[in-house]
């Protein structure tokens, strides 16, 4: 049986999930996630490639960076997650600037259980003084030079392109705006969003819109009004555009939160 539960703690979002023949729909999350593979093996597609996470994989996944995910086989596979707003993770790190993981999966033991660790305080809701003290533990680990490498940013045309999107999530994605004010065609505007992001501007809409419902979600347990300020259509708009990104509908997410 499919399995996904999550639970927030000293904001940090962790996830311990289960399944055989779900798939991720192609998405990104604005935090940095950090996971481990405890069972079988996990496939997503990232940055163009085949990417394999067997057991006690680390998987590494830059803010904003596309994927999807699996299972290999019928046997399914278990994992945990962690989910690290960027500026608390930068914070820790005494960073200014954007940083990313320099692998999308690693094999480092340390690494490993310092997630193991977090996310099971986080998940079995031990104190959040002891998950910020596991939080710190574990970004201590980016010190190392070769977990970590400078942020390539987006160029000025996407990044503006990216704040208009932001800015209309409650009402209807209009690509005429959009390239009205970069002064470009609208084709060469989508080529050039999806080349840069590794999405297309519709589904980067698509998936603010639904990470926008979690977040009110979170904030007022109240999944109605989540649809109306989103500008889903209903609530079955709403739950199947995001149990496709998170495993499990959006009513579902406000039962583990509330």
């Amino acid at each position: 049986m499919d399995r996904f539960i999550y639970k927030k703690s000293a904001g940090i979002t962790a996830l311990s999930a289960s399944f055989t023949d779900f798939k991720y729909k192609k998405h990104s999350h604005k935090e940095y996630a950090l996971g481990v593979t405890l069972r079988g093996i996990q496939e997503y597609n990232l940055d163009g490639s085949l990417q394999s996470s067997y057991q006690n994989g680390v998987m590494l996944f830059n803010p904003e960076q596309p994927h999807d995910g699996m299972a290999h086989d019928k046997t399914g596979i278990d994992y945990v997650m962690v989910y690290i707003e960027p500026k608390l993770f930068l914070d820790i790190l005494e960073k200014k600037d954007m940083v990313r993981f320099s692998s999308p999966i690693v094999y480092n033991h340390s690494l490993e259980q310092r997630i193991l660790s977090l996310s099971c305080a986080i998940l079995s809701g031990k104190d959040e003084a002891l998950c910020s003290e596991l939080l710190l533990s574990l970004t201590d680990c980016f010190t190392q030079p070769n977990l970590c490498m400078s942020y390539r940013k987006d160029n000025d045309l996407t990044r503006k392109a990216k704040d208009m999107i932001h800015c209309s999530l409650k009402n209807v994605l209009r690509l005429d705006d959009i390239i009205r004010e970069l002064d470009i065609s609208k084709f060469q505007f989508i080529r050039m969003f999806k080349a840069d992001t590794g999405i297309s501007p519709y589904q980067y809409f698509l998936n603010c819109k639904v990470e926008l419902a979690k977040e009110l979600i979170e904030k007022n347990k109240d999944v109605y009004s989540a649809v109306a300020e989103c500008g889903f259509v209903d609530l079955t708009h709403l739950n199947k555009h995001f149990k496709r990104i998170y495993g499990l509908t959006a009513f579902e997410y406000m039962l583990y939160v509330s």
